[in-house]
Parts: C-alpha cells; sequence; structure tokens
C-alpha cells in the first residue's frame, strides 16, 4: 500500500463515518479515499467533486461497483461553483483543500447550503502519517 492510501487511511479513520451518513469529499483525486468511505457506508451515500475531469474520470473507474450500485457520484466542480440542488449532507471533508487552509471562513460560508442540521466539516491540509 502507497504512502498516501495510508494516509488517507488515516484521515478516513477520523471521519467516524456512519453507516447511513450522506458524505461530500471536497477535492476527490483518484477516489482512493472514496474508496475507502464507501467500504464503510451502509445506506449513506457519497458525493465527491474536483475540479479536474481527469480526476473525476479517474474515480469514477476506481469507484465504478459503487457508482453503479447509487452508493456514489463523481462530479466536475470546485467548492465555489458546485450545484447540487436539494441534496444536504452530514459529513463533509476536504484533504489538501487550499481554500480551507487560505480562507477557512470563506470555504465554510460555501459549504452552509449544504449542510443537513447537525453535519460534521472535517478538514485535513497536512495530513497525518
Amino acid at each position: 500500500m502507497s504512502t498516501m492510501s495510508e494516509r488517507l487511511r488515516g484521515v478516513v479513520g477520523q471521519l467516524a463515518l456512519r453507516p447511513d451518513d450522506r458524505v461530500l469529499e471536497i477535492g476527490c483525486g483518484q477516489g482512493v479515499a472514496a474508496t475507502m468511505v464507501c467500504q464503510l457506508l451502509d445506506t449513506g451515500t457519497l458525493t465527491a467533486i474536483d475540479r479536474s475531469t481527469k480526476m473525476v474520470e479517474a474515480a469514477t473507474r476506481r469507484n465504478a461497483v459503487y457508482v453503479a450500485s447509487g452508493k456514489a457520484e463523481f462530479l466536475i466542480a470546485s467548492l465555489e461553483d458546485m450545484s447540487l440542488g436539494d441534496r444536504r449532507f452530514d459529513l463533509v471533508f476536504a484533504v489538501r483543500v487550499g481554500l480551507f487552509h487560505r480562507d477557512p471562513d470563506r470555504a465554510h460560508s460555501l459549504l452552509a447550503p449544504w449542510l443537513a442540521p447537525g453535519a460534521r466539516v472535517c478538514t485535513f491540509y497536512d495530513v497525518p502519517v
């Protein structure tokens, strides 16, 4: 397992996922953390966004079984321009997403419309090893 996978496993372990959580991942990259999240969800779902078409395509391929079952969806979007309709999320997480580091107040205000009551927001900048 690569060091990156080990780090992401540590991140996912800190999320305290519940099996029915509706999860939003900001900046999903190639979908490595998404796979780990989907493995822990039962009735819950994952929506993951990334600005890179190439990354979203890679994440969708990596998680094809979860996409096919409706457990996961991967969308090309940035936090600033995501349009998620009436979806609400119980848990939002981001790993190494610059906006949360540079301007956390703005990042959190951009998330506000998508948060369910009692939602948790977990951001990781320097990923724990």
